[in-house]
């Protein structure tokens, strides 16, 4: 894992192709990174091609930043590009005093006063894509035995679903539900991210969906193709006031450190999906993305 911070330009190419004319379209974009603990945004753009008639910018709920545009045009094609420039700082030693029993974590529930404190509670509870059941708490508590450490058990239950769940792009779509994924033991990284948080949530632990990227590193000898790299989802777990969130990676069985770069938070997928939007039209569509994330001098 990289001691030092690591800087990234981002390139994130969205490409729309119709087979017949959208007369109007609506669309928010999440792919800019915000400010937050642990990445520095330095500086991130947006641009839209057909030119849009009008574009909105604002702050989420959950930190995030949200670009809004409109195209009243008829179009054929549409392409959006998200540059962006980050540093982002490796993860804290997490000293052993510093690390409490997982238990303590989840009596905090109802003993929160500062909005910051209310904030992590809201993470708790059930959101649209995620509801806690004992078959997931059962499931969790393999890993989390009777006064085991937060960071510990969370690393346990990451490695443990990892082993258990099959990574498979054929058999969820970004509509399958958690309990589904959950019954099939397969998906991807986004599967992997809602059912780790359905267990941890299931035992009373905060957790938070974590959209962004993953830099890959050629073989050695081989060179770092374009566009390679991965849009990617992973989680956040609240491990107390001193270690604060704790990002994991179920995908790859480890914890987060500086090939991690976090875009958006929300609850679940639906919070933080990277584009949304309506459209009049269209007829049948084609979808490409690209990501590039290049280490910067």
């Amino acid at each position: 894992m990289n001691a030092s911070p690591v800087r990234y330009r981002i390139t994130h190419r969205t490409h729309y192709r119709y087979s017949e004319s959208v007369a109007v379209c609506q669309n928010q974009l999440r792919m800019q990174p915000s400010t937050r603990p642990g990445l520095t945004c330095h500086k991130s753009d947006i641009s839209v091609t057909p030119k849009p008639e009008t574009v909105t910018e604002h702050i989420d709920y959950f930190n995030n930043r949200v670009y809004s545009f409109a195209i009243e045009t008829p179009h054929k094609e549409l392409t959006a590009v998200a540059k962006s420039e980050v540093t982002v700082d490796p993860p804290k030693l997490i000293s052993d005093e510093s690390e409490i029993a997982w238990e303590n974590i989840a009596r905090d529930k109802g003993n929160l006063r500062t909005f910051a404190q209310r904030f992590v509670d809201e993470f708790r509870f059930d959101s649209p894509r995620i509801q806690r059941d004992f078959a997931y708490a059962d499931y969790a508590k393999q890993s989390f035995t009777p006064n085991r450490g937060i960071v510990e058990s969370t690393l346990d239950l990451t490695k443990r679903l990892n082993k258990d769940f099959l990574y498979d792009t054929t058999v969820t779509d970004v509509n399958t539900s958690t309990s589904e994924a959950f019954r099939l033991r397969a998906g991807v990284c986004q599967d992997f991210a809602h059912v780790q948080i359905a267990c941890l949530r299931s035992i009373g632990l905060p957790s938070r969906y974590v959209s962004g990227y993953l830099r890959t590193v050629p073989r050695q000898g081989e060179a770092r193709k374009i566009g390679a790299d991965e849009s990617h989802a992973w989680l956040s777990v609240y491990c107390g006031e001193k270690i604060g969130w704790l990002d994991c990676d179920p995908t790859n069985a480890c914890l987060c450190g500086t090939d991690h770069i976090a875009i958006c938070v929300g609850r679940d997928y639906g919070d933080v999906s990277p584009m949304r939007g309506v459209i009049l039209g269209g007829g049948r569509t084609s979808l490409t993305v690209n990501v590039d994330v290049e280490p910067s001098p």
